[in-house]
């Protein structure tokens, strides 16, 4: 309860200090408008469903894509860590394509796709991917020697060490990893959503620039506000029950 009301007093806070900016006319209000003016998009955009089209839009493109980088990257993080041969290939393409800027992926994904849901698919597969195979890799890397070998020495060898003993050892590792990812699966998705235009649906990302061609900031800063409270409710729904359950399960709470 503290630790919410400490946390609700500094949000205020901030709101706060941005109206009293405004209020003092430091910035045009036409290139900083105020709570009010922004909270005003945001309602009219509840209201007439338009938020709330471009959100599931949003999330549907995000969770496919999502899913699917994870599903290839968790295998190949395990196979890269367990393989000197793969850790000297694969994973040195991996780190250096995980340090390309996801909107350097959306030209190719133009080119190779054209104007479609498989461009922005593609965007935010390769913006996952990489994240999460590199995590993975790094926490494998990471078990005590002791595991493995204790698994050996119980008769445990190949996959029935890894399915068994390395996978639920690094758990821990990987959720983290795809923790990591999501947030590089939403950054290439508003990059390919902000220079992607689709008739199929308008994302957070469109209305984003949408808000910046008219030069309505209260729009721009509104639908920036939600893909922050969306990234919020994400860490907190999905990703940190299981962060404090697997640092229970095996005594990481310190």
């Amino acid at each position: 309860m503290k630790r919410l009301l400490l946390a609700s007093l500094f949000f205020i806070g901030l709101i706060l200090i941005w109206h009293f900016i405004v209020v003092a006319e430091i910035w045009s209000p036409v290139l900083l408008p105020g709570p009010a003016s922004v909270g005003s998009y945001l309602w009219a955009a509840a209201t007439d469903g338009s938020l709330a089209e471009a959100s599931w839009v949003t999330m549907k493109r995000l969770m496919i894509g999502y899913l699917i980088g994870c599903v290839i990257g968790l295998p190949l993080g395990m196979l890269t860590a367990r393989s000197k041969t793969l850790n000297d290939t694969l994973g040195v393409l991996a780190l250096g394509l995980q340090t390309l800027p996801s909107v350097c992926w959306v030209p190719l994904a133009l080119l190779w796709f054209g104007q479609s849901e498989s461009a922005m698919l593609f965007v935010v597969i390769m913006g996952t991917l990489w994240s999460v195979l590199i995590a993975v890799d790094n926490g494998v890397r990471n078990l005590p020697p002791i595991y493995t070998r204790a698994a050996r020495t119980m008769g445990s060898n190949g996959f029935h060490t890894l399915r068994h003993v390395i996978l639920p050892a690094s758990m821990p590792y990987v959720i983290s990893g795809m923790k990591q990812g999501w947030a590089f699966a939403w950054r290439s998705l508003m990059a390919a959503e902000i220079y992607v235009t689709l008739l199929t649906g308008y994302g957070l990302g469109h209305l984003l620039h949408f808000g910046r061609e008219l030069n309505a900031m209260d729009q721009v800063i509104g639908i920036m506000l939600i893909i922050v409270l969306i990234g919020l409710l994400a860490d907190k729904v999905l990703f940190s029950p299981w962060e404090r359950f697997l640092h229970r399960r095996w005594g990481l709470n310190g």
